[in-house]
Protein backbone atom coordinates (compact mmCIF):
# COMPACT_ATOMS: atom_id res chain seq x y z
CA UNK A 1 0.00 0.00 0.00
CA UNK A 2 2.67 2.46 0.77
CA UNK A 3 4.27 1.94 -2.24
CA UNK A 4 0.71 2.60 -4.39
CA UNK A 5 0.40 5.92 -2.73
CA UNK A 6 3.89 6.93 -3.22
CA UNK A 7 3.35 5.93 -7.04
CA UNK A 8 0.23 7.36 -7.63
CA UNK A 9 1.11 10.62 -6.58
CA UNK A 10 0.10 13.90 -9.46
CA UNK A 11 2.65 16.17 -8.24
CA UNK A 12 6.17 16.38 -6.73
CA UNK A 13 4.93 18.51 -3.61
CA UNK A 14 2.44 15.84 -3.22
CA UNK A 15 5.17 12.85 -2.63
CA UNK A 16 7.04 15.45 -0.39
CA UNK A 17 3.76 15.62 1.86
CA UNK A 18 3.42 11.95 1.88
CA UNK A 19 6.90 11.11 3.50
CA UNK A 20 6.74 14.22 5.73
CA UNK A 21 6.61 12.98 9.25
CA UNK A 22 7.56 10.10 8.05
CA UNK A 23 10.12 7.47 10.38
CA UNK A 24 12.93 6.65 8.64
CA UNK A 25 14.64 2.98 10.51
CA UNK A 26 18.32 2.46 9.83
CA UNK A 27 19.62 -0.51 11.33
CA UNK A 28 18.75 0.54 14.88
CA UNK A 29 18.49 4.16 14.56
CA UNK A 30 14.79 5.80 13.74
CA UNK A 31 14.36 9.24 12.88
CA UNK A 32 11.22 11.26 12.39
CA UNK A 33 11.36 13.42 9.48
CA UNK A 34 10.90 16.85 10.07
CA UNK A 35 12.01 18.91 6.35
CA UNK A 36 12.37 17.55 2.93
CA UNK A 37 12.65 18.79 -0.63
CA UNK A 38 10.60 17.53 -4.03
CA UNK A 39 11.97 17.40 -7.12
CA UNK A 40 10.75 16.18 -10.07
CA UNK A 41 12.02 15.10 -13.39
CA UNK A 42 13.44 15.08 -17.03
CA UNK A 43 12.64 17.81 -19.57
CA UNK A 44 9.86 15.48 -21.28
CA UNK A 45 8.42 14.06 -18.36
CA UNK A 46 5.04 14.80 -16.35
CA UNK A 47 7.75 17.35 -13.68
CA UNK A 48 10.25 18.79 -15.81
CA UNK A 49 12.60 20.03 -13.38
CA UNK A 50 16.18 21.93 -14.25
CA UNK A 51 17.16 21.15 -10.76
CA UNK A 52 16.86 17.82 -10.67
CA UNK A 53 19.02 15.29 -11.22
CA UNK A 54 17.46 13.57 -13.69
CA UNK A 55 16.47 16.64 -15.73
CA UNK A 56 18.60 16.03 -18.83
CA UNK A 57 17.49 12.25 -18.73
CA UNK A 58 18.90 8.69 -17.10
CA UNK A 59 22.07 7.98 -16.14
CA UNK A 60 23.84 5.20 -14.34
CA UNK A 61 24.46 7.80 -11.20
CA UNK A 62 20.20 9.01 -11.65
CA UNK A 63 18.68 5.63 -12.56
CA UNK A 64 17.00 4.52 -9.12
CA UNK A 65 15.18 8.21 -9.58
CA UNK A 66 13.60 6.28 -12.72
CA UNK A 67 12.47 3.25 -11.25
CA UNK A 68 9.85 2.04 -8.99
CA UNK A 69 8.49 4.04 -6.22
CA UNK A 70 10.07 3.54 -2.78
CA UNK A 71 13.72 3.50 -3.80
CA UNK A 72 16.64 4.93 -1.84
CA UNK A 73 18.87 7.31 -4.16
CA UNK A 74 21.98 7.93 -2.60
CA UNK A 75 24.24 10.51 -4.16
CA UNK A 76 27.51 12.27 -2.48
CA UNK A 77 27.34 15.63 -1.93
CA UNK A 78 30.66 18.20 -2.04
CA UNK A 79 32.62 15.12 -2.21
CA UNK A 80 32.22 14.01 1.36
CA UNK A 81 28.47 13.91 2.41
CA UNK A 82 26.04 11.15 1.42
CA UNK A 83 21.60 12.53 0.61
CA UNK A 84 18.74 10.65 0.27
CA UNK A 85 16.17 10.58 -1.65
CA UNK A 86 13.09 8.82 -2.10
CA UNK A 87 11.94 7.76 -5.56
CA UNK A 88 8.05 8.41 -6.49
CA UNK A 89 5.52 8.65 -9.54
CA UNK A 90 5.56 5.48 -11.52
CA UNK A 91 8.04 3.04 -13.00
CA UNK A 92 10.03 5.24 -15.81
CA UNK A 93 9.32 8.46 -14.34
CA UNK A 94 11.69 10.05 -12.26
CA UNK A 95 11.29 11.61 -8.97
CA UNK A 96 12.82 12.13 -5.94
CA UNK A 97 12.01 13.29 -2.38
CA UNK A 98 15.49 14.83 -0.45
CA UNK A 99 15.32 13.99 3.10
CA UNK A 100 16.78 17.19 4.32
CA UNK A 101 16.45 17.19 8.13
CA UNK A 102 15.12 14.70 11.11
CA UNK A 103 14.22 14.26 14.70
CA UNK A 104 16.24 11.15 16.19
CA UNK A 105 13.83 8.98 18.26
CA UNK A 106 15.98 5.64 19.03
CA UNK A 107 19.51 4.96 19.09
CA UNK A 108 21.11 8.26 20.55
CA UNK A 109 24.10 7.01 21.64
CA UNK A 110 24.81 5.29 18.09
CA UNK A 111 24.13 9.01 16.60
CA UNK A 112 25.71 10.73 18.92
CA UNK A 113 29.00 9.02 18.36
CA UNK A 114 28.71 9.22 15.03
CA UNK A 115 27.99 13.47 15.11
CA UNK A 116 29.89 13.89 18.22
CA UNK A 117 31.07 17.55 17.10
CA UNK A 118 27.54 18.81 16.63
CA UNK A 119 26.71 20.74 20.03
CA UNK A 120 23.01 19.91 20.58
CA UNK A 121 20.60 16.64 19.67
CA UNK A 122 18.48 18.90 17.42
CA UNK A 123 21.79 19.10 15.32
CA UNK A 124 22.37 15.38 14.97
CA UNK A 125 20.26 15.32 11.71
CA UNK A 126 19.60 18.64 10.41
CA UNK A 127 20.38 19.12 6.81
CA UNK A 128 20.71 16.35 4.03
CA UNK A 129 24.95 15.64 4.34
CA UNK A 130 24.51 15.49 8.21
CA UNK A 131 21.23 12.89 8.03
CA UNK A 132 23.34 10.56 6.20
CA UNK A 133 26.41 10.74 8.53
CA UNK A 134 23.88 10.16 11.31
CA UNK A 135 22.73 7.05 9.74
CA UNK A 136 25.55 6.01 8.45
CA UNK A 137 24.23 5.74 5.05
CA UNK A 138 26.94 4.93 2.15
CA UNK A 139 26.66 4.45 -1.81
CA UNK A 140 26.22 1.07 -0.90
CA UNK A 141 22.74 1.46 0.01
CA UNK A 142 21.77 2.87 -3.69
CA UNK A 143 18.61 1.37 -4.35
CA UNK A 144 17.33 -0.37 -1.67
CA UNK A 145 13.34 -0.86 -1.53
CA UNK A 146 12.33 1.79 1.38
CA UNK A 147 9.25 -0.87 2.39
CA UNK A 148 11.01 -3.79 2.55
CA UNK A 149 10.68 -4.96 5.70
CA UNK A 150 13.88 -7.01 5.72
CA UNK A 151 16.11 -3.87 3.94
CA UNK A 152 18.53 -1.61 6.45
CA UNK A 153 17.11 1.20 5.21
CA UNK A 154 12.81 1.74 5.80
CA UNK A 155 10.53 3.65 5.79
CA UNK A 156 7.38 3.85 7.62
CA UNK A 157 4.75 6.49 6.39
CA UNK A 158 3.44 9.03 8.76
CA UNK A 159 1.47 12.49 8.60
CA UNK A 160 3.02 16.01 9.45
CA UNK A 161 -0.13 17.65 10.75
CA UNK A 162 0.59 20.65 9.82
CA UNK A 163 3.34 22.10 7.69
CA UNK A 164 5.07 24.83 6.37
CA UNK A 165 6.34 25.52 2.22
CA UNK A 166 8.79 27.44 0.50
CA UNK A 167 11.72 27.83 -1.98
CA UNK A 168 13.96 24.82 -2.10
CA UNK A 169 17.61 25.27 -0.73
CA UNK A 170 20.96 26.42 -2.59
CA UNK A 171 19.59 25.12 -5.81
CA UNK A 172 20.26 27.72 -8.45
CA UNK A 173 17.82 26.92 -11.01
CA UNK A 174 14.09 26.76 -10.37
CA UNK A 175 15.25 28.19 -6.97
CA UNK A 176 11.30 29.94 -6.43
CA UNK A 177 9.19 26.38 -6.55
CA UNK A 178 8.06 25.76 -3.38
CA UNK A 179 8.86 22.04 -2.95
CA UNK A 180 10.55 22.67 0.20
CA UNK A 181 8.36 21.33 3.22
CA UNK A 182 8.71 21.29 6.80
CA UNK A 183 7.26 20.84 10.48
CA UNK A 184 7.23 24.54 11.64
CA UNK A 185 7.73 23.67 15.35
CA UNK A 186 10.83 21.33 15.36
CA UNK A 187 14.07 22.74 15.95
CA UNK A 188 16.14 20.35 13.34
CA UNK A 189 14.57 22.14 10.57
CA UNK A 190 17.66 23.75 8.47
CA UNK A 191 17.99 26.98 7.62
CA UNK A 192 17.29 28.25 4.61
CA UNK A 193 20.10 29.76 2.30
CA UNK A 194 18.89 30.89 -1.42
CA UNK A 195 21.75 30.03 -3.77
CA UNK A 196 24.21 33.24 -4.82
CA UNK A 197 23.68 32.09 -8.18
CA UNK A 198 20.28 31.83 -8.65
CA UNK A 199 19.01 34.78 -11.00
CA UNK A 200 16.44 37.02 -9.00
CA UNK A 201 13.31 36.28 -11.12
CA UNK A 202 13.52 32.69 -11.19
Amino acid sequence: MSIKVLADVTSPREAGLIILGSTLTVDDVALRIVEVEAYGGEKVGPWPDPAAHSYRGQTPRNRVMFGRAGLLYVYRSYGMHFCMNISYGPTGVAGGVLLRAAEVVAGDDVVKERRSRARHKYDWARGPGNLGSSVGISLADNGLDVFDPTSRVRLQLGEAEIWSEGPRVGVSTAADIPWRLWIPDSSAVSAYRRSPRAPADS
